[in-house]
């Protein structure tokens, strides 16, 4: 069965979860703790997406999403916020997060994004070459990485597919709805924002200067574009 680590230190909630997750045909693996969790990753590497819960006892989600990213690229992410706190879906996704959902959610927003996360990191791509340079770039199709000038740049799998599209694009102005669309789908019940926000992680993976990127460049009023 596909599994899904439930980081949730309220009982209720995470029952909720589980029980919705059952029912959509995922096998939860709970954890009421961040350590519990990092250890549940431990006990079960073949777990593709972690729903990771902010406020914990003893220590924050962001710090288990660190860890998490700190040894595995591939593994899906969300982070669960509340609506107020609107810096935590900024920081979860700076700190490696794929996605963010904000309580209160619905069964059926929660099971659409861990479906389409799940989709996400089980692709493969299907291309007649298993890799394209530009610059100093070397995007390999058949493992999804990437490099920068022979030396591999830790990605996402939601940074490897926007990467993917850029380099599939090169010089064309692609709208953040491009990007949502193409990256999240279309089903995506999620804001504009969180294709600025992954923009801004990879521009500090892969610019020379961040601040000054000459790789992705803003189409000022309309969204991102690659150019080498």
């Amino acid at each position: 069965m596909k599994k899904v680590l439930v980081l949730e230190d309220e009982t209720s909630i995470r029952s909720f979860v589980v029980i919705n997750l059952k029912r959509s045909g995922y096998d939860p693996i709970e954890a009421g703790t961040g350590a519990e969790a990092l250890r549940q990753m431990d006990l079960n590497p073949d777990i593709k997406v972690a729903l990771l819960d902010i406020m914990l006892p003893d220590m924050d989600g962001f710090e288990v999403c660190r860890q998490i990213r700190a040894t595995n690229s591939k593994i899906g992410i969300i982070m669960l916020t509340a609506r107020t706190q609107e810096m935590d879906k900024v920081t979860g996704l700076m700190t490696g997060a794929d996605d963010y959902v904000t309580k209160p959610f619905s069964p059926a927003e929660l099971t659409a994004r861990i479906d389409a996360l799940y989709r996400r990191v089980g692709e493969s791509d299907d291309t007649p070459s298993d890799e394209v340079v530009q610059g100093p770039f070397k995007l390999n199709f058949r493992n999804r990485t990437l490099e920068k000038n022979g030396e591999r740049v830790r990605l996402t799998q939601v940074e490897y597919s926007i990467i993917k599209l850029f380099m599939d694009n090169p010089g064309r102005a692609l709208s953040r709805e491009d990007i949502l669309y193409s990256v999240w789908g279309r089903d995506y019940f999620g804001e504009l924002k969180i294709v600025d926000v992954n923009i801004r992680r990879l521009r500090i993976k892969i610019e020379d200067d961040p601040t000054n990127p000459t790789y992705i460049t803003t189409v000022w009023g309309y969204g991102y574009k690659w150019g080498i």
